[in-house]
């Protein structure tokens, strides 16, 4: 089978990894490299999911995750293990280092993808494009490995057919000669819970009018037991803090409840919740294009709608 190396780094659990891993178990023999400390249930994942083998490379210059020496102990074992295919889940860290990764090493690479399949030489990648609007599909060939970073919440993880007895292995790398070119001055810091693991998302965008107005969604959010959220504009005007953002350039997200109060639907939000189970729409412009998405709609101003929704979940 052809060797298919999935990548990741700072995981604070090895479940953190199921998408990747279960990706990348649909495309052929699985290798699981680690840079950096492995989480402590690496090895039960690593089965459950059918890895052959769990690869941990460590040296100082990675401890912090910095990009140049990333890059350099990557190029190191794809030059050793000559791999047919490279994931990435992609994250701020992995846009950065993905990319340099191909360049290093003259490969191809497609970024925002959405799937992944293998046929003889073609490496075919499904994959988000025009702001998340359209699906495009890539066929890869000639070069390999081929590289391929996939968007968060695209995959359900689901563990293999059959589990595996994975080896667990040590990779060293020579860096060296490696210096850092950026130097991080204050690390971004992320506290409490994630909106990409939310199962409920209340979000508000212009259709709230104004900065004071979006009390109103973190009432109901807190009201449904969910976690609130807003769309680009609301976080560009500082209503909000970035990491409540959703969208092609915030979270992707795909709770079972996603509830979209006084957002139009445009593509670029429409990528980072169009997964979700179930989407709840409120909007005044019945052509709005969020109830080509939404299950259930309701026009109307939802400053008049969201505090009748508080009342009547609360009364509930």
């Amino acid at each position: 089978m052809l060797s298919v190396v999935a990548v990741t780094w700072g995981l604070n659990s090895a479940d953190d990894a199921a998408e990747l891993l279960t990706l990348a178990g649909s495309c052929g023999d699985v290798n699981w490299l680690n840079v950096g400390p492995l989480p402590e249930n690496a090895t039960e994942a690593a089965a459950r999911h059918g890895v052959s083998s769990v690869i941990q490379t460590h040296d100082p210059k990675l401890e912090h995750g910095t990009a140049d020496a990333t890059v350099e102990a990557l190029a190191q074992y794809c030059r050793s293990a000559s791999p047919r295919l490279v994931l990435f889940s992609q994250d701020f860290a992995s846009s950065t280092i993905a990319p340099r990764l191909a360049g290093r090493l003259g490969a191809p690479i497609v970024t925002n993808a959405l799937g992944v399949a293998v046929s003889g030489d073609v490496t075919t990648v499904t994959a988000s494009a025009f702001g998340g609007d359209t699906h495009a599909e890539y066929r890869l060939s000639g070069p390999t490995p081929h590289i391929v970073a996939v968007m968060p919440n695209a995959i359900v993880p689901r563990p293999a057919a059959t589990p595996s007895n994975p080896t667990i292995e040590q990779f060293s790398v020579d860096l060296s000669d490696v210096t850092e070119r950026v130097r991080v001055i204050t690390p971004a810091r992320t506290e409490g819970a994630r909106l990409e693991d939310a199962q409920v998302i209340v979000a508000g965008g212009r259709g709230l009018g104004s900065p004071g107005n979006f009390h109103l969604i973190e009432e109901l959010a807190e009201a449904v037991g969910g976690m609130p959220a807003a769309s680009r504009p609301l976080v560009d005007d500082g209503w909000t803090e970035a990491s409540r953002q959703v969208g092609l350039t915030g979270r992707i997200t795909r709770p079972a409840l996603y509830m979209a109060l006084g957002i139009s639907g445009a593509s670029q939000h429409m990528a980072g919740c169009s997964a979700a189970k179930t989407i709840v729409a409120v909007n005044r412009d019945p052509d709005a294009s969020i109830f080509r998405y939404a299950k259930y709609g309701i026009v109307g101003d939802c400053l008049e709608i969201i505090p009748e929704l508080i009342a009547a979940v609360r009364e509930a």
